[in-house]
């Protein structure tokens, strides 16, 4: 184990070095100046096509294919990249790179909001869409037969398999397993039996049971959530002002805010922006997997929801547990992940309800994130070895839970951050590559549709 230890961070050290975060900051940043600054200039009209649109159930139309709704495949997206990564990631980013990480997780989701457009974008464009009315999608589609290079697809789609193993069933079963024995004792073997059986129920059942419930539990569950961290922000409004000075000065002289706990800029830098798109998964590709099942007559119809998700992901949710944490002063005590997160709620907020709304989260965020991201190893495994799979990833799903609520979490994490890493740079160098069509995928339905003359 020792040595599987030495190896990961050796790869860790290399996937999340200066390159790497120049090429996820200049790819964001790249799209942004291309889409002309497209979530800066239209936020309005983006949240009236994603969430108020959303409530009026309109249909698509006809000639829209696809398995799920837009708003299901928007939800089960939103229910992969809202879930420990805004609870137990924000903590981590704050204890390994102290206060001024959330900075960096910050700066790095609004460049990232064009990127992550771009994948869905892409990613419907090059979707297969089968006889019988399923879809079959994600980055392997737009590397392979956009840019014609079949190995990255098949590269990317290895990487995809054990990324979403570790990062779902084995970081989301470990962070939900250690929370309930936080609080309540129960035994994490005992956690993990339960979720293996209410998960293994609701992937055997398809993409469409994973939908319906994506639909249901994301809104509600992200909702109880922000609510829980503004009553934080009320009741503590004073202290706020001096928590978000301690947050801005950490991101660039974290020796002075933090007394020399953290060494320096960068490792602020590595860990805000590690595990930001650990939390909103803009330049994963991942995001492609999910909407590329959406019933949508355009592709842009459906990438207007890649911004929207980002803000509510990581400016928004993330913020909120990140203020909550420094105002606790609990960041530098010894405690780590969702523990942390919900002794800082529980510490803010009187009778112990904040740290079981913070609970409750938890276990919602991570079951929703168990049930999307089993349709990314899904996706993956389908594009190598066919739909004759499918039984046997959703097998092994089963038993990856089972043995997730039994692991380490540190190594976990990690091994989560290492994975990211290396999906990240074939799918950055794929949608760099193509980024003439996604631009110009938007600005036809730009101009078709007047967006640059609405008000905005």
């Amino acid at each position: 184990m020792e040595t599987l230890i030495k190896i990961n961070d050796f790869v860790n050290g290399i996937v999340w070095g200066v390159p790497i975060m120049l090429l996820i900051l200049g790819t964001g940043v790249y799209y942004t100046v291309r889409f002309g600054f497209m979530q800066f200039r239209h936020p309005a009209w983006l949240v009236k096509q994603t969430i108020i649109k959303a409530f009026k159930k309109k249909d698509e139309g006809p000639t829209a294919q696809g398995e799920l709704t837009s708003f299901q495949a928007a939800m089960t997206s939103v229910s992969a990249i809202v879930g420990s990564g805004n609870i137990a990631g924000a903590a981590t980013a704050i204890v390994m790179g102290g206060p001024g990480a959330l900075v960096w997780m910050i700066l790095a989701a609004f460049v990232g909001m064009a990127t992550k457009f771009a994948e869905i974008a892409l990613g419907i464009k090059y979707r297969k869409i089968h006889k019988d009315g399923t879809v079959s999608g994600g980055a392997m589609y737009y590397l392979a037969d956009g840019l014609h290079q079949k190995w990255l697809g098949i590269l990317f789609s290895i990487l995809v398999i054990p990324f979403a193993f570790v990062i779902s069933g084995v970081v989301d079963t470990n962070t939900i397993a250690l929370t309930l024995n936080e609080r309540y004792s129960i035994p994490t073997v005992v956690t993990g039996v339960i979720l293996a059986v209410l998960v293994g129920i609701i992937v055997f059942g398809g993409i469409g049971r994973i939908g319906h419930v994506c639909e249901v539990v994301a809104p509600f569950m992200g909702g109880a959530y922000i609510l829980a961290g503004l009553l934080i922000m009320i009741v503590h409004i004073t202290q706020v002002p001096g928590a978000i000075v301690e947050i801005i000065t950490a991101a660039f002289n974290p020796k002075a805010a933090t007394g020399g706990i953290v060494g320096s800029v960068f490792v602020c830098m590595r860990y805000g922006i590690a595990r930001g798109i650990y939390s909103n998964e803009a330049g994963l590709g991942t995001a492609a997997m999910v909407h590329c099942g959406a019933k949508v007559n355009n592709p842009i119809e459906q990438a207007v929801w890649g911004p929207v998700e980002v803000f509510l992901d990581t400016v928004f949710i993330c913020s909120v547990t990140g203020i909550a944490i420094v105002l606790s002063g609990l960041w530098s005590s010894g405690l780590d992940g969702a523990v942390l997160t919900m002794r800082a709620f529980d510490s803010l907020l009187p009778g112990g309800i904040g740290g079981f709304i913070c609970l409750a989260s938890v276990v919602l965020f991570g079951f929703s994130c168990l049930i999307s991201y089993y349709t990314y190893a899904e996706r993956a495994g389908e594009y190598i070895f066919g739909q004759k799979i499918k039984p046997i990833i959703k097998a092994l799903w089963v038993v990856i839970i089972l043995i997730g609520s039994q692991s380490t979490l540190g190594f976990a994490w990690d091994l989560a951050d290492t994975f990211n890493g290396l999906m990240i740079i074939p799918n950055l160098i794929g949608i760099i590559l193509l980024s003439n069509e996604a631009v110009k995928m938007k600005n036809d339905y730009f101009k078709r549709n007047n967006v640059e003359k609405i008000k905005k």
